[in-house]
């Protein structure tokens, strides 16, 4: 869906709302700004005339490990009167609170316990901020890229307790040894070798 809102008024929108980075992409505009002006952003091009965008269509989160700033909120929104998409975004690290958007958009509400569940990104005046998607107790935040694909602890039915129980988890695994040299490294002496000790398995199953 294109944005009826070009870059040059979004420029001239620079001057009257804090905004720190402008993109055109596939016909729609992103907005970066401060995490801190979220709310206040938000507010304006809701109930702004030249915008509109009543309906919040989706929140998303995005880890990066390597910035600083590690996290990136996304807010999707629909303008139904101008038939128009425009996406915000902030940035925020591990331990920075946003402004939560339930108070301009109700439908904010699971959106942003699921990135709180899912990420560990907190949203400040949620009226229950708590977890959606895992279960009770659950250690660390599993779409972060620090979070092991294993998990922390394995979840099982147990016959005797009758209940289902958390435990540690065991990644049992018989020993093996590994040959990490790589032919291309090798002399010729130690090529040969390997093709001599190869001959001679051959003839033994031969024989």
């Amino acid at each position: 869906m294109k944005s009826h809102l070009n870059l040059e008024y979004i420029k001239f929108l620079s001057k009257i709302i804090p905004i720190k980075n402008i993109q055109a992409l596939n016909n729609e505009i992103v907005l970066t700004v401060s995490y801190r002006k979220i709310a206040a952003v938000l507010q304006f091009f809701k109930n702004h005339t030249g915008c509109q965008y009543k309906i919040l269509s989706s929140i998303s989160g995005t880890g990066y490990i390597e910035k600083k700033n590690r996290f990136e909120i996304s807010y999707e929104l629909l303008s139904i009167q101008y038939n128009s998409r425009i996406r915000i975004k902030v940035n925020v690290d591990e331990t920075t609170s946003v402004d939560s958007a339930i108070s301009i958009y109700s439908t904010a509400d699971w959106w942003e316990r699921e990135i709180w569940d899912m990420f560990g990104v907190s949203f400040r005046y949620h009226f229950d901020l708590r977890r959606i998607l895992t279960d009770y107790g659950f250690d660390g935040y599993p779409l972060r890229k620090d979070f092991p694909l294993s998990g922390y602890v394995e979840v099982r039915y147990d016959e005797h307790k009758k209940r289902v129980i958390h435990k540690p988890l065991e990644l049992a695994q018989e020993f093996r040894t590994f040959d990490f040299v790589s032919p291309w490294n090798q002399t010729n002496d130690q090529l040969k070798l390997n093709v001599h000790n190869t001959s001679s398995v051959y003839t033994f199953i031969s024989e």
